[in-house]
């Protein structure tokens, strides 16, 4: 029974709690059960608040006997990277500085969550503060992938990855800088939303880059990715840089006809680093867009070898601001290839952090111009390669490690620098059964096409529907 709860999808196991099918404490208790079973091999939280949890559930069945619902999440539960905040509460940041860091404010995003009923199951393991590709932690412990412990859950929303796509629970934030939601979907078989920047509040996490900063969520599908950011999104007074535009009800395009949208294919930079394994699956998922009626039409990109340029300037720079006090007054505290990515940032002349900024605006421009003139959506693999081993990207694996993992973000960094919206989807696995996923990149705020976009391929595909098979 528990098996059959947790491969539910979200939305639908909130339909089942609301039509009471199932009790918030049946599910409740399904997470708590799996995650204790697959902490040991997984290694998915820093906190795993059980009895917590268990309180609120109870609350909430007792709220539904009463006829009241908290809300489109009443009664679901959810684990979230450890890095957003919860007023009074413990948050990690996945860190040894911040191990016993109590937050004194609420992060707007989660208490949209838990505002619309769900109830905070714990917090997941991360890479520290947000910063690596790949999973790794030396003061938690590494994360696992479920489909094979022995490779990478991604970075830096690493657990949430892994949590989700273990079918611990059904979805969770993770943010994403350079790729640190689309990695791990890509790695996990996971949906994973990159929001335009502005279309959800930041206000209390973790910042590691002012400007790049994005936050979204890991999913199963695309219809619990669109319900989860629908409740994030909008206008926070708490985050001056939000956006006041209206927020679609994303949910309402899934379903429509993808007949006549125009999906381009990039004939430069997105396959430089490609496998021809990787490229199979990447055709084969745009063969079932050409299938549904979509307009596949190859064009070319700008150089986005100079986006990604700009942002190894602005992402440093900020973080060494961000971290400043630390980086003198405890070096020692940060992981080696932590530290030494944001001791770059302090020998960066201001101008050329200045000079990068400006140039933005005129690189989106470009990119707009070249790219969404002729084409609805932008379709690139979501990662470049299968997926690699824990020991193979580890940070003393030898000179080839710092190539694999700047490999692992290659499609993924230049959009946190642009600003603009990207969706990754599961598409396949690689022939050692690890998960694959490509990327649907669009205009900014065009996440309702996107999702629904997503959406058609996934009614088309049955790959989120596949479950690891996890030893314990």
């Amino acid at each position: 029974m528990s098996a059959e709860i947790l491969n539910a999808s979200l939305v639908d196991t909130a339909e089942a709690i609301r039509t009471k099918k199932l009790s918030s404490v049946e599910v409740v208790r399904a997470s708590i059960a799996r995650a204790e079973a697959l902490q040991p091999v997984l290694n998915c939280f820093t906190q795993l608040l059980a009895e917590e949890a268990l309180e609120e559930a109870e609350k909430c069945d007792a709220e539904l006997a009463r006829g009241e619902l908290r809300g489109p999440l009443h009664g679901v539960p959810m684990a979230h990277k450890d890095m957003y905040y919860r007023a009074g509460k413990r948050t990690t940041c996945g860190s040894k500085i911040r191990k016993d860091y109590i937050a004194d404010s609420d992060s707007t995003a989660l208490k949209r969550l838990l505002d619309a009923g769900s109830i905070y199951l714990g917090g997941l393991n991360m890479a520290e503060f947000a910063t690596g590709p790949t999973g790794h932690n030396a003061h938690w412990g590494d994360n696992h992938n479920p489909w094979n412990p022995d490779h990478i859950a991604g970075g830096s929303s690493s657990g949430t990855g892994s949590s989700v796509a273990a079918r611990i629970h059904y979805g969770g934030l993770g943010s994403d800088t350079g790729g640190s939601i689309r990695i791990p979907s890509s790695v996990n078989g996971l949906v994973g939303m990159k929001t335009t920047n502005g279309l959800v509040s930041r206000h209390g996490l973790m910042p590691l880059s002012f400007t790049m900063d994005t936050v979204g969520a890991l999913t199963r599908t695309v219809r619990d990715n669109a319900c989860l950011t629908a409740i994030m999104a909008g206008q926070d007074p708490l985050d001056a840089t939000t956006s006041s535009r209206p927020v679609p009800d994303y949910e309402a395009t899934l379903g429509q006809s993808i007949k006549g949208l125009r999906i381009g294919v990039p004939a430069n930079y997105y396959y430089e680093v490609t496998t021809p394994e990787i490229k199979e699956l990447q055709d084969a998922s745009i063969a079932v867009f050409r299938d549904l009626g979509a307009e596949i039409i190859e064009i070319e990109v700008p150089d986005m070898h100079v986006p990604t340029h700009m942002s190894n300037i602005v992402f440093p720079a900020e973080a060494a601001t961000i971290h400043g006090t630390w980086l003198r007054e405890r070096p020692e505290d940060y992981q080696d290839q932590v530290r030494s990515r944001y001791e770059i940032g302090l020998y960066i002349p201001a101008a050329k952090y200045l000079s990068a900024l400006g140039a933005r605006v005129n690189l989106l421009r470009e990119f707009s111009d070249m790219v969404f003139s002729k084409v609805d959506v932008l379709h690139t693999p979501g990662l470049s390669i299968a997926v690699p081993s824990l020991a193979d990207t580890d940070v003393a694996a030898g000179q080839g490690m710092p190539e694999m993992v700047a490999r692992l973000s290659w499609t993924t960094r230049s959009n946190n620098y642009l600003g603009i919206p990207a969706l990754a989807v599961p598409c396949g696995f690689t022939a050692d059964g690890l998960p694959s996923g490509f990327q649907l990149m669009g205009r900014p705020f065009s996440e309702a096409q996107l999702f629904q976009l997503g959406h058609a391929y996934q009614g088309a595909t049955d790959w989120h529907e596949r479950v690891p098979d996890i030893s314990t």
